[in-house]
């Protein structure tokens, strides 16, 4: 037990930057930002004069949860952070970390209270389930840490209020094409962390793998490095990094995508609103970030009979067979050739004129039905099924329809309360 506080002050000093990592350490890891001035994007959140940056720079780093993709720089920006605020840094991951392991962190802060201030940063809080997060609670109301948690999850539905009420919240962007290029760029040029001073990366390979890292920059640099890896191999003395080299260490884009999480119900809404907005193009591009991400299918089928239904209506009275043939057939045959019901489905959909005169009348009845609560059925309306029904009055003086030219009647069919209501509206 007495030497769990140095162990922990060990790794304080080195996720700090006071040791320099090993050479055979991943580049990603090697280039870490030492300092809030090397650190690239997210600077409306911590740029020159920002308030969180000028907080940590006063020694006054509030507790925080950091949400963003794989890559946008969360772990990174924690620890520079504490390192600003010359706090000691504790990283523990919510995947293998418990409440036991937060104990002895607390119990070491306290220890050290007097000469330096503890932030104890969890990645991955949102697997933390809630007896878990509700054990670092006390101890940041009572100041015995600052907590710094990571996630990718929308933290509203992951991080209990209580305390999210307790933290700040900043969204972080994935990086942009610009700001990949700087990172990949310092990995060229840093003779001390970065790649060989005689390694070259054409224009082409650059390109390549900037928008295939798709705005995550440990993914830039992991394929950098075994892009390097593939081109020494042909030529140790001066490796000279290729498209095909870039194509081959990253394979195929890893689309940012969780079937359960924001960008599942992000891309779901900016298609149903591409659909709904008549946008051919836009519509498709969506389906296929879908399709190409694992979404599947049988999703994206259920949302287009419903878009039919709500959205083009009486608009186009054969979108509804449209889509409900598109359900069908991608459920018959699957993918990847269900990807051909499902887009001429959507185009059609995308095309066809608009109505939503359906949804407004029902909504308009089910206001009625609050209003004035279950009013009897006229008696001409009622089914006079039996002798006792007849005397009572059930069906009498009911007119039928189709006695009348075009099927067409005046009669009333709704209750005393509502006959001059007008519900659907053409």
């Amino acid at each position: 037990m007495a030497d769990e506080p140095r162990l922990f002050e060990d790794t304080a000093a080195l996720q700090n930057g006071d040791e320099a990592l090993p050479a055979s350490a991943p580049l990603a890891a090697r280039m870490r930002p030492r300092t809030l001035d090397e650190f690239v994007g997210q600077q409306r959140i911590v740029g020159p004069g920002s308030a969180l940056r000028t907080a940590a720079e006063q020694g006054k780093v509030p507790s925080l949860v950091l949400w963003g993709p794989p890559g946008s720089g969360k772990t990174t920006l924690a620890r520079l952070l504490a390192q600003a605020a010359r706090a000691r840094f504790i990283a523990l991951s919510a995947v293998t970390a418990g409440v036991a392991d937060l104990r002895r962190i607390v119990a070491d802060a306290k220890r050290v209270r007097a000469r330096a201030h503890t932030v104890v940063f969890i990645d991955e809080i949102h697997r933390f389930n809630k007896a878990q997060q509700d054990a670092v609670l006390p101890h940041v109301e009572r100041g015995d840490i600052t907590f710094i948690g990571a996630t990718t999850e929308n933290p509203s539905f992951e991080v209990n209020s209580a305390l999210l009420s307790r933290s700040r919240v900043f969204v972080l962007a994935p990086l942009g094409p610009d700001e990949i290029g700087t990172i990949v760029d310092r990995a060229l040029a840093d003779r001390q962390r970065g790649l060989p001073a005689a390694t070259t990366l054409d224009d082409d390979a650059r390109a390549k793998l900037i928008a295939l890292a798709d705005g995550d920059a440990r993914s830039a640099l992991n394929a950098l490095e075994l892009a390097f890896e593939l081109a020494s191999a042909r030529d140790a003395a001066h490796p000279a990094i290729g498209a095909r080299d870039v194509e081959e260490a990253m394979q195929r884009r890893a689309l940012r995508y969780d079937r359960a999480g924001d960008e599942h119900y992000d891309l779901i809404s900016a298609f149903i609103k591409s659909v709904r907005g008549s946008d051919p193009d836009a519509a498709v591009y969506w389906l296929a970030r879908m399709l190409e991400a694992g979404e599947d299918p049988m999703f994206i089928a259920r949302r287009l009979v419903i878009l039919a239904g709500e959205d083009v209506g009486l608009g186009d009275p054969q979108a509804l067979p449209i889509a409900t043939a598109a359900h069908y057939a991608a459920h018959s045959i699957g993918m990847p050739e269900a990807m051909f019901p499902l887009v001429e489905a959507t185009l059609y959909l995308a095309l066809a004129k608009k109505s939503n005169a359906g949804l407004r009348a029902y909504a308009a009845a089910r206001e009625a039905i609050e209003e004035t609560g279950t009013l009897p059925v006229p008696l001409h309306l009622r089914n006079a099924a039996t002798g006792l029904m007849k005397q009572l009055g059930y069906g009498k003086d009911y007119q039928y329809a189709h006695d009348f030219p075009d099927a067409k009647v005046e009669q009333q069919h709704l209750p005393d309360e509502l006959k001059d209501r007008t519900f659907f509206e053409p």
